[in-house]
């Protein structure tokens, strides 16, 4: 099983959704950590804490674009358990559900 810890394994200040956005954004996440989890049908702990906060369109862009790129939400779900201590960052545990679930596939599909 795997452990992410966002602030010490991609950044403190995790922020935008694309690329151009800057560094720290919800695609790179979601490329680098969230998307080889889920191609090798694995499972990881994602930890919160330690970042200063998480702007909706970075967690929308990291975990409901797993949806888009034709993941199942049941799957995402079932992948990843999500940790949180820090009571001001406790709410974005209930936000990343709602993304992922709220989420629809589109054409551009990831996965064979």
């Amino acid at each position: 099983m795997n452990t992410i810890n966002i602030a010490d394994d991609f950044t403190p200040y995790p922020g935008g959704r694309y690329p151009e956005d800057g560094k720290g954004n919800g695609t790179d996440f979601r490329q680098r950590f969230l998307v080889p989890v889920l191609q090798k049908k694995d499972h990881a702990i994602i930890i919160l804490d330690g970042a200063l906060g998480y702007p909706s369109s970075f967690l929308e862009e990291a975990f409901g674009g797993l949806v888009r790129l034709g993941f199942n939400s049941d799957v995402i779900e079932a992948s990843f358990t999500i940790e949180v201590d820090q009571p001001g960052l406790k709410r974005y545990k209930s936000m990343i559900i709602e993304y992922i679930r709220k989420a629809t596939p589109t054409n551009h599909q990831l996965q064979p």
